[in-house]
């Protein structure tokens, strides 16, 4: 999946000679927590977060009444030459940019121009999207050897049970590399008959099996 593909892209931003104040007061009407600063031919110049925000501004228990910091420019406090991304990167590649590097957004750059930004609430909810986890269903997670076609005999079960899948996902096993674990949602919440035709079939059902419940 590429960013392009769900990034947003009516991006609101501000110029470097904006203030603190034009920052927290559109920050609090959009409800936003970030804010690319570009320039007139709409350059990315640099970001200004949430948190930029709150380093400057004086505490609610402090005793400071200096109110000159609203007038402040945003290119005072802005952080320069952010990490970007381009559209037609990909999605997974973005989300390991979030994680090594901390941060909450990533402002989207085409030609030298901003076009889109793309946050950590955007990656979370397409993660949710492609787990199927906001459908009615359930999760079965099955241990299964790291064997080329095992997904295939794995498949032929939710077929000959007539189950639709909505997702699957396949990580490693943290106790034996030679195996991986599935973690698959059906569309159902009933899926013990499926269940059953795993353990038939010689798979090991690591979830749902609770002791003493016969599944």
């Amino acid at each position: 999946m590429l960013i392009e593909e769900i990034m947003k892209r009516n991006v609101v931003s501000l110029s470097p000679q904006h203030t603190v104040k034009d920052a927290l007061s559109i920050m609090q009407e959009k409800k936003i927590r970030h804010l690319p600063i570009v320039s007139e031919m709409k350059e990315l110049l640099g970001i200004i977060t949430d948190r930029d925000l709150k380093e400057v501004l004086p505490s609610l228990y402090s005793d400071t009444t200096d109110v000159t910091v609203y007038k402040k420019p945003l290119s005072e406090i802005m952080t320069s030459n952010p990490i970007t991304g381009h559209p037609m990167d990909f999605v997974e590649e973005a989300a390991v940019v979030f994680y090594d590097n901390q941060i909450g957004c990533l402002p989207i750059v085409s030609n030298n121009k901003l076009v889109g930004i793309l946050t950590e609430t955007d990656l979370l909810y397409k993660y949710i999207e492609l787990t199927g986890a906001h459908q009615p269903g359930s999760q079965i997670e099955v241990r299964v050897p790291n064997i080329p076609g095992i997904l295939y005999e794995v498949s032929k079960v939710f077929y000959e049970h007539k189950m639709n899948v909505q997702s699957i996902l396949v990580y490693p096993d943290k106790e034996n590399e030679d195996n991986k674990i599935l973690v698959i949602r059906l569309k159902t919440m009933n899926p013990l008959n499926v269940i059953k035709g795993l353990k038939n079939n010689g798979f090991e059902v690591l979830w749902p099996n609770v002791p003493g419940i016969d599944l």
